[in-house]
Order: C-alpha cells, then sequence, then structure tokens
C-alpha cells in the first residue's frame, strides 16, 4: 500500500482504496506512520467511502485497513487547497509532495 501511494504521489495520479463493501477515490499528498504505528496516508477524498456518499475532504486514512489499493489513470490534483508539508498527523514521513 505504501509504495503504490508514494508512486500516485510522484506519478501524480488518483488511488482507489478498496475495502472489499466499499471503496475510496482519493488524491495522496503524504505517506508515513502514524505515531501509534499504523501505516497511513494524508488524502484529499474524491468519492466514496462507507455510506458511498461521504463527502469529498481532507482525511487521514490508515493503510493497513484496505484489501487493495489500485493505481489509476485518473490525473491527482494534488496539492489541495490547505494542503501543509510535515503532517502532524504523521510521526515518521516517507513520501510527500
Amino acid at each position: 500500500m505504501i509504495a503504490i501511494c508514494c508512486e500516485a504521489l510522484k506519478s501524480h495520479r488518483v488511488v482507489e482504496l478498496d475495502y472489499g463493501l466499499f471503496t475510496r477515490e482519493v488524491e495522496v499528498h503524504a505517506v508515513g506512520w502514524t505515531p501509534i504505528g499504523y501505516p497511513a496516508a494524508r488524502v484529499w477524498q474524491l468519492k466514496g467511502g462507507a455510506s458511498g456518499g461521504e463527502r469529498s475532504g481532507w482525511k487521514l486514512l490508515r493503510l493497513d485497513e484496505p484489501a487493495t489499493a489500485i493505481l489509476t489513470q485518473v490525473h491527482s490534483a494534488a496539492p489541495r487547497r490547505g494542503y501543509r508539508r510535515g503532517d502532524a498527523g504523521l510521526d515518521r514521513i516517507i513520501c510527500e509532495l
């Protein structure tokens, strides 16, 4: 998951995260580890989510929860307004815009 998300960040492409019962389409802005040790990504969610109608916007998503991550051919509009390097939600950053 981490490698796919970092590749999406570098290639400016959207990632589709599949959770089995639902999917999320996201633009990756930063990838790393949370302070309690989970792999995570700061993303701008385009659409999808548990209810299928979740609003777009900022999310910090754990990367150990989706079953798969697919690098799409859709161009990412990252960085989105409000993005700041050095995300405080990530203790150790692996890749970021």
